[in-house]
């Protein structure tokens, strides 16, 4: 889905403003489909209200047209890693469900994404959940000036990967983000410490694990677009998008806004955050 080019792109102070308007919206966006995502409603009946609620607020959906892209959300359901296309077909009770979405609003995108668990899932999968987005946060937490990219991916392959045993998908990655959608530098969720290039303040970037239960390879499904396991276990996805700061990481997605929508309703497993 991404095509970048090789500049990076530092951002003011109000450009990031700009970034941090467009982020509220996908977040806001995000915690509609908190609310009404169940077992029983399609991908598509949630891509469509989506597409509504970023339009009411004087946005235009960030993926749609997006290389040809069809839809306001990218919806990947279980072995879904990313670039789902949203289906007709209703969720089942203990679906996994990652739903990616992004604005643009002012000149400038937000992106965010965030993995459901419907309804009752096993502990093993539950766990998947909580330790990528835990990895999420390891990566925002070596954000600082001076310290290098590779620094982000390493720690969530470090803790994903080497602590838990998972699957960190190597063939997509984070990215910066801005005027386009996808701008330099990548951000890959493995790598080495101090690699890569250094961080500066006004850099943006959306980072975003993808980690599997089972082997890392993924392989794309017959739509041409979805990104699927290769042993069709199970995928979690989660994002933010970040800016660095001269006193370090400054989340401009805000995901308390899905978990409050998360409590709210008996649909959707809450996951420990942070643990």
């Amino acid at each position: 889905m991404a095509q970048v080019c090789n500049m990076i792109f530092y951002k003011t102070d109000e450009e990031i403003e700009l970034i941090r308007e467009s982020c509220l919206i996908v977040s806001k966006t995000l915690a509609l489909v908190a609310s009404e995502i169940r077992p029983g409603i399609s991908g598509a009946e949630l891509d469509k209200k989506a597409e509504e609620f970023i339009r009411d607020h004087q946005a235009e959906p960030g993926f749609k047209g997006y290389n040809g892209f069809p839809s306001t959300l990218c919806i990947s359901v279980n072995e879904g890693v990313v670039h789902g296309i949203p289906s007709k077909d209703g969720f089942k009770e203990g679906d996994i469900v990652s739903v990616d979405c992004g604005a643009y609003k002012n000149g400038f995108f937000g992106d965010s994404a965030y993995t459901f668990a419907l309804g009752d899932v096993s502990e093993e999968v539950r766990n998947l959940l909580v330790v990528t987005n835990d990895s999420l946060y390891k990566g925002i937490d070596e954000i600082k000036v001076g310290a290098w990219i590779g620094n982000i991916g390493f720690a969530v392959q470090e803790y994903a990967e080497k602590q838990h045993k998972y699957g960190v998908v190597r063939q997509l990655v984070g990215h910066g983000i801005g005027k386009d959608l996808h701008e330099a530098p990548e951000v890959p969720n493995y790598g080495r410490r101090n690699s890569g290039k250094k961080m500066k303040p006004g850099l943006v970037i959306a980072i975003e694990p993808m980690v599997n239960l089972g082997t890392r390879k993924v392989t794309i499904a017959k739509d041409g677009w979805t990104i699927i396991t290769q042993d069709n276990k199970v995928s979690a996805h989660f994002e933010h998008t970040v800016a660095v700061r001269k006193d370090g990481p400054d989340i401009l997605t805000d995901h308390s806004l899905i978990e409050n929508a998360i409590k709210n309703t008996s649909n959707v497993k809450e996951i420990t955050i942070k643990s």
